[in-house]
């Protein structure tokens, strides 16, 4: 790495990372490493550039919180209400749970032409009911949707109140609220190659995933839930539905900017939902 054999070379490979103050990884047995996370599945790890002794490394990384358990969506959500887009009063009006929210995730929902207004994690149902929405999305998040339990809560005060759409995080909390269980996976899914079949029709679309817990499959559904969307890598759940309770939701970012655009599709699925639900008058 610090040898130049080219003759219009004019300085090293080292010279150029460090002018750029880019970080490189040198030594490194990469295909031993890829190895042992495929056989143990995703670990705590660490990166020093200062503490190169192993034992210390070693503790250093064992002493890391486990993301099992961790409610990460206390570090990432916003502290205020704010009203986002200014669309007309009368176009449907739409509350965002911001649980780490992604903002081509707001403008694909802008761009069904939604008023838009944000609010924190822990909002109670019932303020978002006083903020009379048309319906509610349960945003992507960081962390173990389990250890979210204020959210949960939220949630399962939300059914059949309003339509709930629910993406990634936002997913597993609505399944949480709908009595289903979720667990980690030992290899999270990351990435935009993912293959999803839609259940009800049949469709393979390949979609952008970034997740590492999922919703268990076995046992019981409960009353009025189906699973409508399947991971052809490995089976797991990637979306279910209830329409008794007006809720829908996917594992995966239909958003998928970047990534592949076979999904765009729910959020005009999520507007429907929502001029069905005002027409039928089930909202409260």
């Amino acid at each position: 790495t610090n040898y130049c054999f080219n003759h219009a070379s004019n300085g090293t490979w080292l010279d150029w990372l460090a002018e750029r103050n880019v970080l490189a990884v040198s030594g490194v047995d990469t295909r031993a490493l890829t190895r042992h996370l495929r056989d143990k599945g995703a670990l705590r790890a660490v990166v020093s550039t200062e503490a190169l002794d192993a034992k210390t490394l070693v503790k250093a990384a064992r002493s890391l919180p486990a993301m099992a358990g961790a409610d990460l969506v206390k570090a990432v959500t916003r502290a205020d209400v704010h009203a986002l887009s200014a669309e007309p009063a009368e176009a449907p009006h739409v509350v965002v749970y911001d649980f780490g929210v992604k903002r081509s995730i707001l403008r694909q929902l802008e761009m069904q032409g939604f008023r838009l207004t944000l609010v924190p994690a822990r909002m109670s149902a019932r303020d978002v009911l006083r903020l009379k929405p048309d319906g509610v999305v349960l945003s992507n998040g960081p962390g173990d949707p389990a250890a979210v339990g204020y959210a949960v809560k939220n949630v399962s005060r939300l059914l059949g109140r309003v339509p709930l759409f629910g993406i990634c995080l936002g997913h597993q909390l609505l399944a949480l609220a709908l009595g289903l269980r979720t667990y980690k996976l030992k290899f999270g899914h990351r990435g935009c190659n993912h293959p999803v079949k839609d259940l009800m029709t049949g469709v393979v679309g390949i979609t952008t995933q970034n997740h590492g817990f999922a919703v268990r499959s076995d046992g019981q559904l409960p009353r009025g839930v189906e699973f409508t969307h399947l991971n052809l890598n490995d089976d797991t759940v990637e979306g279910l539905r209830c329409e008794e309770q007006l809720a829908f939701s996917v594992q995966y970012h239909p958003e998928a900017s970047p990534g592949p655009r076979d999904s765009g599709h729910l959020f005009t699925r999520f507007r429907e939902a929502i001029l069905r639900s005002s027409g039928d008058g089930r909202k409260s």
